[in-house]
């Protein structure tokens, strides 16, 4: 499916970040990237996915982790007219999820990297070198970033964030069977607000390194 060049097999490793809403973790896996050399996706991987399995990325942008809006009902009701006659009547939301967890595997297995949420710890829990991490923060500093980032009331932001997290924590928990930001799914779980970001990237850094 992926052709790209495949690193130094000693060396190969890869780091999950699950976070809350408005904790940094986004911020974190991307610093984190350009201080390991190494690439970072969360997004990209709905492109990814779409463009190796020839699906349009509406498609995992509703059975994203964002949008579980549907999630519990096995299908969704996309008919065969608009998806077009070789998809048949429907896709489930768990062909959707192996898919982009077969994306994942690769690019890990390829190279080096890191994935911010898509439920990557479970999917590369039989990884060799996968570093688990959760990132939370303080729900003031939470909602005061998300006010900034989306340019929104405070309130509208700590509405955002509940609405979020539930979506989240039900993506992980149905796929993993595992419960979402409890310390024992995690290596290292981490509160920004008490460190700051710069220094979470440096701790993050620093227990790669030793690990």
């Amino acid at each position: 499916m992926i052709i790209m060049e495949k690193n130094n097999p000693e060396v190969n490793y890869t780091v999950t970040i699950g976070r809350q809403l408005g904790s940094g973790g986004k911020q974190i896996g991307e610093r984190l990237s350009q201080k390991l050399n190494i690439p970072c996706y969360d997004k990209e991987l709905i492109q990814i996915a779409s463009r190796e399995s020839g699906l349009g990325k509406e498609f995992f942008e509703k059975a994203d982790e964002k949008n579980t809006h549907s999630f519990f009902g096995n299908f969704w009701g996309f008919h065969s007219g608009y998806m077009g006659d070789n998809l048949g009547n429907y896709l489930c939301n768990e062909t959707l999820f192996k898919i982009q967890s077969d994306v994942i595997k690769e690019l890990a297995e390829k190279k080096s990297c890191i994935f911010v949420g898509r439920c990557a710890d479970y999917i590369l829990r039989d990884h060799p070198s996968c570093l688990k991490i959760f990132i939370t923060a303080n729900t003031e500093e939470r909602i005061r970033r998300i006010s900034q980032n989306e340019n929104i009331s405070e309130k509208e932001a700590a509405i955002l964030i509940e609405q979020t997290d539930k979506k989240r924590a039900a993506y992980y928990n149905y796929y993993s069977n595992k419960e979402w930001g409890k310390a024992t799914s995690y290596d290292l779980c981490i509160n920004s607000s008490v460190f700051g970001i710069d220094v979470v990237v440096l701790l993050i850094e620093t227990f790669i390194r030793k690990k």
